[in-house]
């Protein structure tokens, strides 16, 4: 049997596969193979959803005109679907051959959003672009387990080539990609292109996960890393031994997304290891002292510990209201942290005797919520109003600790979902983009239910998740239609600053030193400089009515030379009709009269007859007449030109090599910051936009109102300086995970050496 079909050889990292080598082939060809046939079977379940969704819409439609276009779409969705699945599955096959080639794939350009708009590109553009890079976020972060694994061994088999989710051809990045430009082949409305995408992600990109484990369970099977465990770094600390590397376990449990139940059982006995070890030998001796006492006076039961939280509980709720003005984070701390010594004392008061100890089970769940609740006072990505109103929940997520061990462990468990969703809520507040309080008072209102009304029903969590999704959902609608416009207005603003820039530039180059006549420099200046600022918007630079503009404009300064020979006047004659006609049609499309056309050409039949040596009705005056040009007509040049000037004229100085651009150039639309200007209000903003012509990054505030913009290394100075910072952009409770982790881990003593 040939070693290339020999199961049982195992690849390890440090070796590499010659893709081009029969085994290398054999095995590029399977993952080819596996990821045609699952993305054809996900492409013909989102297909057989698009007739209903357009239809349902085609219903609902607000008039006649809006119906046809869903009803439109379908039929060319109909006709073209053939023509799409084909030239979809082609490109990511051959993506995946240039893999194989050795070559890098087309997908391997970094941002998404900066590979989608490299050029100038239409207005609803901006839309599909957002879906895109929106679906592409999203299903990175849900995939990344598999994904990495994948990532790993397409790297070994591909000869060391390094590959990640920037440009292997089957990332969430390169299928939307490649989905993209299939879609090209559709000539249906962009509401139409949305509803597919959204289908998209909702059939295809969600299916990746069964296609990457079949993918991984091929190459495992032969021999690609079999042993290979999902490695993403997290923070870069190098692994702890003992007691500690149990802790750097847990880590990589929880970043993975243990759900099911042994998992969780199993982070729940680390942390119980953690959290003995950390307690160490002082607290056995005092267990060990104490035994007597122990058997006289037992811990307190479950229900008990339960039966005096509902009491705090109680307390906590009828208790003073939310404090208003600046929040004392440091009296909160003390109150989370004082919050064991009071359960003991309630206890105390139910049973007639304070006990002097809990179950050690009982004592890590207290320990692990309040240091939970510690990390969330501490957290600089919540402002401090919101912590202060999330610390009051230190009770209720006790009770649910104890009611549910598998709260630390489970990702989707209900009471860790509305946790993190509150603090996300809260990451982009302030009380400049919260002026109605709507969001201030939502998260209240659900800090308030929670101490009002839960005891021992589990499903509240579940039923304010859903609240708190829907109230999100409304505020996220909302705020997109104005981030939609502020991108809008930008690039809008960005393309008329360009085209005006763009417009001086080639009417001064053209000039050069030459010495116009005022008559023809001032059309030229202002007149024509408007025109090719509306060709540009209009038609695009690379388009022929923008050719014929710089042609006549190349024309009317011929015309300006001196005519002294017949043949120079024979030449000037053949360009006085042409130019005569452009003056006609662009000075009209730029808001001329036509009586100020005709005064306008006057004055150059004027001005040519003298070129052209012959007689003058009236004598011309000394200084030509003021141009006939609307008050709309801008000065172009005039106010172009320093600019341009200083431009050509000021010293190449490169930005500085700042380490912060490396993390700017990182960012993706979505992240959150906060600013800080000296002397100003601290501002928290969203990442919005990345113009694609000026590269500036766009942020806008929780309404979706605009706060600021930067080009790179403008935003790279101010993460120097200070004034700005990058938020978290991982969920609260992931973060707290780590950070007590970490705290645990410190100071714990080496494992003993194996056997």
């Amino acid at each position: 049997m040939k070693e290339a079909s020999e199961p049982s050889k195992v690849v390890s990292l440090s070796q590499r596969l010659d893709p081009s080598s029969q085994r290398g082939g054999e095995l590029l060809n399977a993952v080819r193979g596996i990821a045609g046939r699952r993305l054809q079977q996900l492409l013909d379940g989102m297909f057989e959803h698009v007739d209903d969704a357009l239809f349902d819409l085609a219903e609902k439609a607000e008039n006649n005109a809006a119906q046809m276009h869903y009803f439109d779409g379908m039929r060319e969705v109909r006709k073209r679907r053939p023509a799409v699945e084909r030239s979809y599955l082609a490109q990511v096959s051959r993506e995946l051959g240039d893999i194989a080639a050795s070559q890098r794939p087309a997908a391997a350009e970094p941002a998404p959003l900066g590979n989608i708009e490299l050029t100038l590109v239409a207005d609803n553009e901006l839309e599909e672009s957002l879906a895109i890079t929106s679906m592409i976020s999203k299903n990175e972060s849900r995939l990344a387990r598999d994904l990495f694994a994948v990532n790993q061994r397409l790297s070994v088999i591909c000869g060391g080539l390094k590959i990640d989710e920037g440009n292997n051809p089957i990332a969430p990045a390169a299928l939307s990609q490649a989905f993209r430009q299939a879609m090209r082949e559709l000539s249906a409305d962009m509401r139409v292109k949305l509803i597919i995408y959204k289908l998209f992600d909702r059939y295809v990109l969600s299916g990746l996960e069964e296609l990457y484990q079949e993918i991984n369970a091929e190459l495992i099977r032969a021999g690609v890393l079999p042993q290979l465990r999902h490695g993403i770094a997290r923070g870069g600390q190098p692994a702890r031994p003992g007691a500690a590397a149990a802790a750097a376990a847990l880590g990589e449990q929880a970043a993975a997304g243990a759900d099911d139940a042994e998992m969780a059982e199993n982070l729940l006995q680390t942390l119980r290891q953690l959290f003995s070890a950390r307690r160490g030998q002082a607290h056995g001796a005092a267990a060990m002292a104490d035994g007597n006492a122990g058997a006289a006076m037992q811990a307190p039961t479950v229900n008990e510990l339960l039966g005096a939280l509902s009491v705090l509980q109680s307390q906590l709720a009828s208790g003073p209201a939310f404090p208003a003005g600046a929040v004392d984070t440091a009296a909160l701390g003390q109150e989370v942290a004082e919050l064991k010594d009071h359960l003991l004392s309630q206890l105390g008061a139910l049973r007639g005797e304070r006990p002097s100890q809990v179950a050690s089970i009982d004592e890590d769940t207290i320990d692990l919520v309040g240091m939970l609740f510690e990390f969330i006072l501490e957290d600089d990505n919540l402002p401090a109003p919101m912590q202060a109103m999330l610390a009051r929940l230190q009770i209720p997520y006790l009770k649910a600790a104890i009611l549910d061990r598998r709260l630390f462990a489970n990702r989707q468990h209900p009471a860790r979902r509305l946790l993190d969703g509150l603090a996300e809520l809260a990451k982009g507040w302030s009380a400049e983009s919260d002026r109605d309080h709507r969001v201030h008072d939502k998260v209240k209102a659900i800090v308030e239910q929670l101490l009002h009304e839960f005891d021992d029903d589990m499903g509240i969590f579940e039923r304010l998740c859903g609240e708190l999704q829907e109230f999100q959902e409304l505020i996220r609608k909302r705020a997109e239609l104005a981030e939609q416009r502020v991108a809008e207005s930008t690039r809008g603003r960005e393309r008329l600053e360009q085209a005006r820039r763009r417009a001086a530039r080639e009417i001064l180059d053209r000039i050069g030193e030459q010495t116009l006549p005022p008559l023809i420099h001032g059309v030229l200046a202002r007149a024509w400089a408007n025109y090719l600022v509306l060709t540009i918007l209009r038609q695009g630079e690379d388009s022929s009515e923008f050719a014929d503009a710089l042609r006549f404009v190349n024309d009317f300064i011929a015309s300006t030379r001196p005519a002294r020979d017949p043949e120079s006047q024979r030449q000037l004659r053949q360009l006085l009709p042409g130019i005569e006609r452009a003056l006609r049609r662009g000075l009209a499309s730029v808001a001329f009269q036509e009586s100020d056309i005709e005064r306008l050409l006057g004055q150059l039949h004027a001005y040519y007859r003298q070129q052209l040596g012959e007689a003058v009705e009236e004598a011309a005056p000394e200084e030509p007449a003021p141009l006939p040009i609307p008050e709309s007509i801008q000065p172009i040049v005039e106010q172009e030109a320093p600019a341009l000037r200083a431009e050509r004229e000021a010293p190449v100085v490169p930005p500085p090599d700042l380490p912060e651009l490396e993390q700017v150039l990182a960012l993706k639309p979505g992240t959150w910051l906060e600013f800080c200007p000296t002397g100003e209000a601290v501002e928290r903003a969203k990442l919005s936009w990345i113009s694609p012509m000026s590269g500036r990054y766009l942020f806008v505030n929780r309404r979706g109102l605009k706060v600021a913009d930067y080009a790179p290394h403008e935003l790279a100075a101010a993460l120097a300086a200070g004034s700005a910072r990058i938020l978290a952009s991982e969920p609260l409770f992931d973060r707290a995970m780590d950070a007590i982790v970490g705290r645990l881990s410190q100071g714990l003593p080496p494992a003993p050496p194996a056997a």
